[in-house]
């Protein structure tokens, strides 16, 4: 079959950074599903993950996560696909990824494919919008029940990204005064669009910002840009008692003694955490992307796509990846049929 890979730790400008593979073709067992992936989309953990140190092997590595295509094959456990279902899912980090033409992915963490989308539609939409909900529901213990949050505020730093785009609407259907952050043109559009109330810029202190609008505080932050960066203004941001959700590791020390005396709690989300360490919990992926997959035929959830390649092949996924690294994309960008 045909595949995306590498054998090793290259720069982008190398003609070996991405190559064009074939592949011998996976079988499913127990809770496995083997997809034929018709689309995928770029995220920054592909980015990252091909920029980690690795040694020359002699298999190679494929990564990717984030798609969505047609079952083709069910393990012998499988209870809740079968062939001809249409799907789509993240997968699981610790597993050779989905820049392939098949695929294998626990079916516990696969949602069925909206039925209003097309396939690359769908594939800009599981990773993002895993982590957006893990991040307000599981992480932020944000209730979903409208009535529950009025009056309630919430910054979400980053509100043009992939991420940003599904917290953005998720929040507001929610009940939640959404104030996004964007620092061009497009970018506060593109949030306003997506269902922030209000936008500030990122590249200045936040609270004179939210005083402008009537703010003293937040009750709630998302962080889906350089914590590190961002660390002293949420810390003045948050209310007292508030609660700080970060998708983004720090690559430098915080000062932790900032939140202290406003006993305020910080949380990570990482939706990849319940596939790498096979939690007990991790069907409530599924039962997330199905529960979003509703939102989105009800039209109540828009899909965050803003661009499509076609092939998928390694030429077009560096494109992608090139795209990833210039720090500037709106919403997703997808790559169709191999």
């Amino acid at each position: 079959m045909k595949a995306i890979g590498y054998y090793r730790t290259l720069p982008i400008t190398d003609p070996e950074y991405l190559m064009d593979l074939e592949v011998e073709k996976p079988v499913p067992t127990g809770r496995d599903l083997l997809v034929s992936v018709k689309a995928i989309s770029m995220n920054p953990a592909d980015v990252k993950s091909r920029a980690a140190k690795m040694d020359e092997r002699d298999t190679p590595r494929i990564i990717g996560w984030d798609a969505a295509g047609i079952v083709e094959q069910v393990g012998l456990d499988c209870e809740l696909f079968k062939p001809g279902d249409e799907v789509y899912y993240a997968g699981d980090v610790d597993r050779p990824g989905c820049n392939s033409e098949f695929h294998l992915v626990d079916e516990r963490i696969v949602g069925r494919k909206p039925a209003s989308l097309d396939f690359a539609q769908a594939a800009a939409m599981p990773l993002t919008s895993l982590t957006a909900w893990e991040g307000l529901y599981d992480r932020l213990g944000i209730s979903r029940n409208e009535q529950n949050n009025w009056n309630q505020t919430i910054l979400i730093i980053g509100a043009a990204g992939g991420v940003g785009s599904i917290a953005t609407q998720l929040a507001n259907l929610s009940g939640l005064t959404v104030i996004g952050t964007a620092s061009r043109e497009e970018s506060v559009r593109w949030a306003k669009d997506h269902g922030a109330d209000f936008v500030i810029n990122h590249k200045e202190a936040f609270v004179p910002q939210l005083k402008a609008l009537g703010l003293e505080n937040v009750d709630y932050i998302f962080c889906l840009n350089d914590t590190a960066m961002h660390w002293e203004n949420m810390a003045e941001a948050i209310v007292p008692q508030g609660k700080i959700c970060s998708i983004v590791p720090t690559n430098q020390p915080v000062n932790l003694n900032a939140i202290f005396s406003k006993s305020v709690s910080f949380h990570w989300e990482l939706m990849f955490t319940r596939a790498k360490y096979r939690t007990e919990d991790r069907i409530e992926q599924h039962h997330l992307l199905n529960a979003v997959a509703d939102l989105i035929d009800s039209g109540e959830l828009k899909t965050s796509i803003t661009q499509r390649l076609e092939p998928i092949n390694a030429v077009n996924l560096r494109i992608a990846h090139e795209k990833v690294l210039s720090g500037e994309m709106i919403g997703k960008l997808v790559l169709e049929n191999f």
